[in-house]
């Protein structure tokens, strides 16, 4: 008999292998492989309990134009004014991160070694050039920040598809003749500390909704 863990883990990988052929039709091809093999845990969806829980969704959201990272900020501060609730315990968020806003759930690091500010367009404000570092971190001192840091302070949990690294990893290494697998490992190890991996974007949009989520496309 499966208990309540192991049988959500099981339908989120069975959820995981049934979504290959869709993809593969919709791209002409084979569908990308998942960054991550095997079961990813998806019990941390259950730790959210504010009356108000709100899911951002950022799957086509273009970095190098602006930060959509203000609207967060804007959604607790109206919860403020409006009902005197604040996060975590009253509201929750949830960023949800896919292919074209991947930089955002990146290291330092990762930004440098893989130039991906150059890749993706973004350029550091501070310079005027393609950004060799992750602009939308934050410094860890500004807890009320629309950045990365600001609100994971105030509970903001930062989601990443792991469907997408697979694609991710395919297109730079196309542009940087490097290796596939090793990009994609690299992908893995350069995400942000907090970011939690689900098994596929478009699928965790609908499960967080089930579970309460009102959702806004950024």
């Amino acid at each position: 008999m499966f208990n309540h863990h192991d049988r959500r883990t099981f339908l989120t990988a069975l959820t995981g292998l049934a979504s290959l052929p869709a993809i593969a039709g919709a791209q002409g091809g084979q569908a990308p492989a998942p960054a991550v093999a095997g079961p990813i845990d998806v019990t941390w969806f259950d730790a959210f309990k504010g009356k108000h829980k709100q899911v951002f969704d950022l799957g086509s959201f273009d970095l190098s134009v602006d930060s959509p990272l203000r609207q967060p900020v804007t959604y607790f501060a109206a919860h403020r004014e409006v009902s005197k609730l604040e996060p975590p315990n009253d509201v929750n968020v949830l960023v949800a991160i896919s292919h074209k806003a991947f930089p955002m759930n990146a290291t330092d690091a990762l930004w440098e070694q893989l130039k991906l500010g150059e890749l993706w367009g973004i350029k550091d404000p501070q310079t005027g050039a393609p950004s060799t570092r992750n602009i939308f971190l934050g410094a860890a001192t500004n807890p009320g920040g629309a950045t990365f840091r600001g609100l994971r302070a105030r509970g903001v949990v930062f989601w990443q598809c792991n469907f997408a690294l697979g694609s991710v990893a395919a297109e730079i290494a196309q542009k940087t003749g490097a290796k596939v697998q090793d990009v994609r490992t690299d992908l893995v190890g350069g995400l942000l500390p907090g970011v939690k991996l689900v098994p596929a974007h478009t699928w965790a949009i609908g499960f967080v909704q089930e579970r309460g989520f009102t959702y806004e496309k950024l």
